[in-house]
């Protein structure tokens, strides 16, 4: 039984340490997939900013530098006015319609922004970032802008109000005219904002991480339930177990009491019979004076009781060979009723039953069975001395007949209920506490079974359960 506990102990802590485990990696799972759709995310921008700016540099090149190195020989400044209005026009008309949100010029020479689609950064230093680095040694680059409000979300995971931006670094690459070389004039900076896509990335994060979550809540429920059910069929057989261990036990106890029951009986019964013909012999001699026959006839009645006594223990030590027939029930109870009732009219004890009309053939062993359901209504007329009722109800339920006898006697206490089938015991002056364990032993040798409820000075209900069938 112990260990079965622990297995139920073990199975609980499987069912938590489950849930737990499951909840650790359904964050990491959310985050790889939500990391995944945020490099997609920024792969697709970055992949529009290098097609913008590529576009942007033709158009720069094709209508504002070719032209103003004709005019300028090749000196091309791009900060003048003139070159400035000129850029303007080009790249407001390329980027017409398109998710752009700032387009810089950084000019390598000046070292600061001299052209900008917003014009309060022109002037600006750069920022020496690795990408502008890279761009102003000719490779293309691009860089996340974070721009948060407040503090970012739990685990690294972004808030969903931050604002994201991304920056492309593009050079615009000239020829010299003189020495044929190329070299980078200038560097495009095109920034696009992402914030949109990136809060329902973001917001798909959270939504994967609630539903990983909300799933294994799901999970850990089904295995509470398993659990509980496990519980419940460990606790089952744990009782199976330690009834039939007591039974067993009980079992063995009994053997052994009524092996020794048996052999004391059988050596009682030879001087009873003796002294009881004795006893009548010197009641019923001519001489007998009075005192003799009195003390004759207690020693007599005394035997007899004796008598009764050996013959309920040799009934409960042997063991029993019904013999099962087909009978009635009700004709049963009957006769029984019909034996007690002078001792029911001496006492005042009514009667009451639904057996009317009733007919409960069943297989059993009649004289057994009517020797069980005398004593049951033996003890149930001894708890009124001074009268009272006896309900006898009679039901048949799936292939049982269920009979209760209840009477509104003096009852019996929940200490003496529990023992109220072990044999020898009896709250009676003058008994011999086993006639309840003869009666159930008759009642479990017609695979039935017997129960009583009882409440000190209200009364006893005795319930017994016989199959119809053997």
């Amino acid at each position: 039984m112990i260990r079965e506990g622990k297995q139920f102990r073990l199975v609980k802590f499987f069912a938590l340490a489950s849930f737990i485990v499951l909840v650790i990696f359904s964050f990491p799972f959310s985050m790889v997939i939500s990391q995944k759709g945020k490099d997609i995310l920024l792969k697709s921008y970055e992949d529009y900013a290098l097609w913008l700016g590529t576009n942007l540099n033709y158009q720069v090149f094709e209508y504002v530098t070719r032209p103003l190195s004709s005019i300028y020989e090749g000196d091309i400044r791009l900060g003048e006015p003139k070159a400035r209005g000129l850029m303007d026009r080009v790249v407001r008309d390329t980027i017409r319609g398109l998710n752009v949100d700032v387009v810089n010029f950084y000019d390598t020479k000046e070292g600061g922004i001299i052209y900008s689609t917003d014009p309060e950064q022109i002037s600006s230093k750069p920022i020496e970032t690795p990408e502008f680095k890279k761009a102003v040694q000719g490779e293309r680059s691009s860089r996340l802008k974070p721009e948060a409000e407040g503090l970012w979300g739990f685990f690294g995971i972004e808030r969903i109000g931050a604002v994201m931006k991304i920056s492309t670094y593009i050079p615009h690459i000239l020829h010299d005219t003189r020495t044929k070389e190329k070299y980078v004039s200038g560097v495009f900076e095109i920034i696009l904002d992402m914030t949109e896509q990136y809060r329902s990335t973001v917001k798909l994060q959270y939504r994967i991480f609630g539903l990983s979550t909300l799933i294994m809540a799901f999970i850990f429920l089904a295995l509470l339930l398993i659990v509980k059910k496990a519980e419940g069929v460990i606790e089952q057989r744990a009782r199976e177990q330690h009834d039939l261990s007591e039974q067993l036990s009980q079992t063995e106890r009994l053997a052994a009491l009524g092996e020794m029951v048996a052999a004391v009986s059988h050596e009682i019964k030879n001087p009873l019979g003796i002294i009881q013909s004795t006893s009548e012999l010197l009641g019923g001699t001519p001489g007998a004076n009075d005192t003799q026959k009195r003390l004759s006839k207690v020693i007599l009645e005394e035997s007899v009781r004796l008598n009764q006594i050996v013959t309920e223990f040799l009934d409960f030590s042997r063991p029993q060979a019904l013999n099962f027939h087909e009978c009635h029930l009700e004709e049963i109870i009957r006769k029984n009723l019909s034996f007690m009732q002078p001792e029911l009219d001496k006492k005042g004890i009514t009667v009451k039953d639904n057996l009317n009309g009733q007919s409960l053939r069943l297989m059993a062993d009649q004289e057994l069975l009517y020797l069980a359901i005398f004593n049951i209504l033996l003890n149930a007329t001894q708890s009124m001395e001074d009268g009272g009722a006896v309900d006898i109800k009679v039901d048949e339920e799936r292939g049982h007949y269920r009979i209760e006898i209840e009477d509104k006697g003096c009852g019996i206490s929940e200490e003496n209920a529990k023992r109220i089938f072990d044999p020898f015991f009896t709250t009676k002056e003058k008994g011999s506490g086993l006639g309840l364990p003869i009666v159930k032993k008759i009642i479990e040798g017609h695979r039935g079974t017997i129960g009583i409820r009882s409440r000190e000075g209200e009364g006893t209900k005795v319930e017994v359960r016989l199959p119809r069938t053997r």
